[in-house]
């Protein structure tokens, strides 16, 4: 762990609420040195509007970093290719988006920089653009080389982790195998180990069908994929308890004994998640060889520029940032 962490900080789609949490948060004290990936222009734009004095210093790199001074903020340059208004989205900035994501993702692949926070990007607007975007923690794999991934979302003492991420829900129940589970509750249990040192973690595992399948009577999944690897992981002394019916895994009985919850896809969790916690949840990317955060919001494109855009999930994704770093 080092003293003071350099936090890598991507404020995700332009036209969007990125630029203004960043701008928000700026204003703190951190025990950390804090970079933003952007367009210099783009966030003195966005100043005048939100009236947030900012001093942007071009990052010299230096392997020692100093901790954040409250309205400062060291910048990696990066030029929009478009100009942006507030609440306005344009394709032809995508790729800005994409190019800011790997620039941030390589310093820290570069031991540059000690972990990296992403802040809202808009799927459909770079999707429209021709760049295939299914999400970060995709994304993120990918430019980081590594073949497994997993999403996990943590909320005061809550975590949940997800199964399956952003895919259509008609696709969820062939993407659970029992394979699969093997893999990603691996994954989950050394991670919480590592990354968030719990030695024995117990993790309780959602049924995918209603009531986990009613012995059978309402899905055959819990019985003959997921129960086959629960049972296979409780064999190499990990902690798992399930299948549990989704709609009574979230109750203070279960989550009073779990470290963590792993859901079979993304609305089977979220509501909860959100629900408890939509302005300070974080979403942690395990499996990679960096430390990656993010808000658990989406770009808000019409509270862009107002004022009004809370900035509480990203100094929450910093704060987890820092402690993990």
């Amino acid at each position: 762990m080092t003293k003071t962490p350099r936090i890598i900080i991507t404020p995700g789609e332009p036209a969007g609420v990125g630029p203004d949490v960043v701008l928000q948060i700026a204003q703190k004290n951190w025990n950390a040195e804090l970079v933003v990936v952007c367009d210099p222009d783009l966030l003195q734009e966005r100043t005048k509007l939100l009236k947030l004095p900012i001093q942007l210093t071009p990052l010299d790199f230096n392997p020692s970093p100093n901790p954040h001074q409250p309205g400062t903020l060291k910048i990696i340059p990066l030029k929009l290719k478009a100009p942006c208004k507030a609440g306005q989205l344009d394709p032809n900035n995508a790729s800005y988006v994409i190019e800011s994501l790997e620039i941030a993702t390589d310093y820290c692949l570069q031991h540059k920089a000690h972990a990296l926070v992403t802040g809202p990007v808009h799927k459909a607007v770079l999707n429209d653009a021709g760049i295939h975007f299914s999400g970060h923690t995709e994304f993120l794999a990918k430019r980081c080389n590594v073949k497994q991934s997993l999403m996990l979302f943590v909320v005061d003492t809550l975590k949940v982790a997800l199964a399956t991420t952003h895919i259509p829900l008609s696709e969820v129940p062939k993407k659970i195998t029992t394979d699969h589970l093997l893999l990603q509750l691996r994954l989950l249990h050394r991670e919480l180990q590592k990354r968030f040192s719990n030695p024995n973690p117990h993790i309780l595992v959602c049924g995918l069908n209603p009531h986990a399948g009613e012995s059978g009577y309402l899905g055959k999944e819990e019985i003959q994929i997921i129960t086959p690897a629960l049972n296979q992981l409780r064999n190499e002394n990990i902690n798992v308890t399930g299948p549990l019916p989704a709609d009574t895994i979230f109750t203070e009985k279960h989550l009073k004994t779990a470290d963590a919850i792993f859901a079979m896809y993304h609305d089977q969790a979220l509501p909860v998640v959100k629900y408890l916690g939509f302005d300070h949840a974080v979403n942690v990317t395990l499996g990679l060889p960096i430390i990656r955060t993010s808000v658990d919001h989406g770009t808000a494109l019409d509270l862009a520029g107002t004022g009004k855009a809370n900035a509480g999930s990203l100094s929450a994704s910093i704060s987890l940032a820092i402690s993990l770093a």
